[in-house]
């Protein structure tokens, strides 16, 4: 791993304690330049772990608190008019920004939500048909409450499929909850946080991810799971061919971060879950019957012969 990673990793073990294999699954996010949605229980971190990232590579870090009257403007931005000299202008909103965190995403309308379509697809924003450019390290980090429903909007699948990850972050366990307890008894950590690298050195590791090797068995590895996920008999809906590029992306980040030069079965295997299961639609019967996305993923994985 770089000097830089290295150092991102243990800023931001100093902050959110217990999570370990959670914040490397976020840097691997970042460096496979795809947009993260961290679903869990309020109180958990969501919040400080997006601002430990971008404080970390002394990223510029807009955060919007989405709710039912959040109109797509408030995002994106939008034409002023100038009564002195006649004109309209364009004002950007708080997306343009590197780190843009959505807090409770699922409690904006559907319009507001699917403001954010062509942004994280595209990193641009369209307004009166002239496209406006994101920055080149612009990431969404959303999060969103799983067990809270009234008054929220469930982000459909055409969203669902535009982050690259899903991932929870769960309670610690007693020892490190006390922990965090007296980490925070005067100040909270992340006051004190300091930037360990910038965004031109993100942008030249995400450039490193995307010459790191794969070969020919670990794709056809790569579309046999995705396409197992779509051939399950619990399934309705599989996950797409975006989901199989996110396997390959986050497989390449995974190895730069170990420091090889090309990818394993096992960066794979990491990968899977986060990657495949909020893309995964259960048919009715399973759904009802509480069966998990994940365990779909790992069935998959259990029957998918793994490349030697």
């Amino acid at each position: 791993m770089s000097q830089a990673l290295d150092a991102i990793r243990q800023n931001l073990r100093s902050v959110i304690r217990g999570k370990d294999e959670r914040l490397d699954l976020l840097l691997a996010a970042m460096l496979a330049q795809g947009h993260v949605l961290i679903e869990d229980l309020p109180g958990l971190g969501k919040t400080t772990i997006a601002k430990a990232l971008a404080r970390s590579i002394d990223a510029e870090f807009r955060r919007v608190q989405f709710t039912p009257d959040l109109l797509p403007t408030d995002v994106l931005g939008g034409s002023v008019y100038n009564a002195t000299k006649g004109t309209f202008s364009f004002h950007k909103g708080p997306v343009f920004t590197n780190i843009f965190l959505a807090d409770e995403i699922n409690r904006a309308s559907p319009r507001t939500q699917s403001s954010l379509l062509e942004c994280m697809a595209e990193r641009q924003v369209t307004i009166e048909g002239v496209r406006h450019q994101l920055p080149e390290l612009f990431m969404v980090i959303a999060t969103q409450n799983p067990i809270e429903f009234h008054g929220t909007y469930p982000l459909p699948e055409a969203q669902l499929d535009r982050f690259l990850i899903l991932m929870k972050l769960d309670y610690a366990d007693a020892t490190t909850e006390k922990q965090v307890l007296y980490d925070q008894a005067i100040v909270h950590p992340l006051e004190g946080l300091a930037s360990v690298t910038d965004t031109e050195a993100i942008n030249g590791l995400q450039t490193q991810v995307r010459n790191i090797h794969v070969a020919d068995e670990i794709g056809e590895y790569i579309v046999d799971l995705t396409r197992g996920t779509r051939e399950h008999d619990q399934v309705q809906m599989g996950a797409s061919p975006r989901g199989a590029l996110g396997l390959f992306r986050l497989g390449q980040a995974f190895a730069l971060m170990a420091g090889r030069d090309h990818v394993r079965p096992d960066d794979i295997q990491k990968a899977a879950v986060p990657v495949l299961a909020h893309r995964v639609i259960l048919d009715t019967k399973a759904r009802y019957g509480g069966v998990e996305k994940a365990t779909i993923v790992e069935e998959v994985m259990d029957r998918v012969a793994v490349p030697t």
